[in-house]
């Protein structure tokens, strides 16, 4: 069994040293820490004895740092730091903010949308932690039955649960420039279902077979970024946001296929709060940011 260790010394120690040493002497840190000048002259002295090193010596009038006292110092500084947010961040848990909150994001949701989001949250966010888990289908509707994550940004939902529109996704076919689907003007349906298809793998337990998942010829993938990567070799097609694939359309190096009917369709985004009853002053300010980022495309 590994030794358990047992610290010499004591926050409070170095918080009086770090007090001394900023105000330059143990008289203006008295005043400072609201103690007697003997009790920080005792606690430095100790320190010092436990840890068996100079940290100060006295140079005239004036309370310096030895160089082994500067090292020890720039390190202590951390642990205070660490110490003072534990205790702040303790102080946030009995306000009841949650430790960690858990965010199921659709793959489709455009991701720099809720960044954008996010950076207001920050600020305010008492130092609670972030999980950000990515969804493929059935994967954000079981986080909502499930109540595995606190809020969920998906195009689906099961039956009698509400939430609020977020925007909408545009879900274009495409493929390399020079890929034989683009041979003909245009494509039926049923003609493209004679070509490769790329699809994302259903982050669900379930995996319905509904979607791009009835595909009889795909490769499936874990993600639209992977998918991109293929299409640029000029293997299959593939159904992604157009938000993904800006550039690559501006520069004609991926082409949406014309297909006869539509060459798109759209799919709708909706914020849900699986467990709104149980919800904290995290998860609620994350829905509020979440919203205001999305305010033009609700109103």
């Amino acid at each position: 069994m590994d030794k358990v260790f047992r610290a010499k010394t004591t926050i409070e120690q170095w918080r009086i040293l770090h007090a001394v040493v900023e105000h330059g002497s143990y008289a203006k840190a008295s005043e400072v820490l609201n103690k007697s000048q003997s009790s920080l002259n005792h606690a430095v002295a100790k320190l010092q004895s436990q840890l068996g090193i100079a940290l100060l010596e006295v140079d005239g009038r004036k309370t310096q740092l030895t160089t082994a006292g500067g090292a020890m110092l720039r390190r202590s500084k951390k642990i205070l730091q660490d110490m003072q947010s534990l205790e702040e961040f303790a102080d946030t848990l009995i306000g009841g903010w949650e430790a960690e909150i858990t965010i199921a994001c659709e793959v489709l949701y455009p991701k720099h949308r809720l960044l954008n989001a996010l950076k207001d949250y920050w600020p305010k966010s008492h130092g609670s932690r972030l999980k950000i888990t990515d969804e493929v289908i059935s994967g954000s509707t079981e986080a909502i039955k499930n109540k595995t994550a606190d809020l969920v940004l998906s195009p689906h939902f099961p039956e009698g649960v509400h939430g609020n529109y977020l925007c909408t996704t545009t879900m274009l076919p495409v493929c390399l420039s020079s890929h034989q689907i683009l041979q003909t003007s245009s494509i039926n349906a049923e003609e493209l279902a004679d070509h490769l298809q790329l699809v994302i793998g259903d982050t669900g337990m379930e995996k319905p077979d509904k979607g791009w998942l009835k595909a009889e010829k795909r490769w499936t993938v874990s993600s639209f970024y992977e998918a991109i990567t293929i299409l640029k070799q000029g293997i299959g097609f593939c159904w992604i946001p157009k938000h993904l694939i800006e550039q690559e359309l501006n520069d004609g190096s991926l082409v949406a296929i014309k297909l006869e009917g539509s060459t798109s369709f759209e799919v709708p985004v909706t914020l849900v709060i699986p467990d709104r009853k149980n919800a904290g002053p995290g998860v609620l300010l994350l829905e509020q940011v979440i919203l205001a980022e999305h305010q033009a495309d609700r109103e």
